[in-house]
């Protein structure tokens, strides 16, 4: 009688592939005597699916619970995990695991330009700071109004695209400029204005340009691209930028 040859198991249909990959993450604890960062490493075993996030959470769930990062929705969204990763700022929501080079550890590291208060976590008060000088909220004159404050179609287009920004301070972080002065106001806080300066129910424009017309504002910008290529949300920052200075020079918006 033969016997019959065992078969292979064959692959789970619609099975997610795994692998491994060794995350490199920048550590920093500041209540250690002479606090200095150091790199430490983590190998795990991920799946096709895994965002940088989930290696992050793996870390601290199941290796490290005092690995610290910023994070909230988890959908690219509230802008809380910008991180530099393999480089480059990134959200870590929305960054695969298989999109990135396995065949070396994956490095993980704070944005820079901001002073760094643990591991991954910067202290955001500086950016926030800046956001809030140049006063992004609608500013009118008059009674309250009866009704909405309507525009067309076209207006809205006007500034569509520098509403899609969500603070997360990628473009601000990856600045040549922000890295070696941190007095500048960065492309967020740039941007933020031109969603206001250029809308039109808003009356506050000038007092907007005066204060990006300052000496850390608008001009210290060098035109690198830099956070162009850094936005999650893929708004045209250069393009912002040089729109609010051709409106410092026409005083036209």
């Amino acid at each position: 009688m033969t016997a019959t040859a065992e078969r292979a198991p064959e692959a789970e249909v619609g099975a997610v592939p795994s692998f491994q990959v060794t995350m490199r993450i920048e550590r920093y604890n500041p209540d250690v005597e002479n606090p200095q960062p150091y790199w430490e490493d983590f190998t795990l075993t991920v799946h096709g699916t895994d965002r940088v996030l989930d290696a992050l959470h793996a870390i601290k769930w199941d290796h490290d619970g005092s690995l610290t990062f910023r994070r909230s929705c988890a959908h690219g969204i509230c802008g809380s995990d910008a991180m530099r990763i393999n480089g480059r700022n990134r959200l870590a929501c929305k960054t695969l695991l298989k999109d990135l080079d396995t065949s070396k550890p994956i490095t993980v590291e704070p944005i820079k330009g901001l002073p760094v208060r643990k591991d991954l976590i910067v202290d955001m008060e500086p950016f926030f700071a800046s956001y809030r000088e140049v006063m992004p909220f609608l500013i009118t004159t008059g009674n309250q109004p009866s009704s909405e404050r309507l525009q067309s179609a076209e207006q809205r287009a006007r500034f569509d695209d520098t509403t899609k920004c969500i603070l997360c301070a990628a473009c601000t972080s990856s600045c040549p400029v922000f890295w070696s002065d941190g007095q500048y106001f960065g492309p967020a806080a740039i941007v933020n204005a031109h969603r206001f300066i250029f809308d039109s129910r808003d009356e506050g424009g000038t007092q907007r340009l005066e204060v990006l017309n300052d000496k850390e504002g608008v001009w210290r910008c060098r035109t690198t691209f830099n956070c162009t290529e850094a936005c999650p949300r893929g708004i045209e920052i250069t393009k912002a930028i040089a729109e609010v200075k051709k409106a410092l020079i026409t005083r036209s918006f």
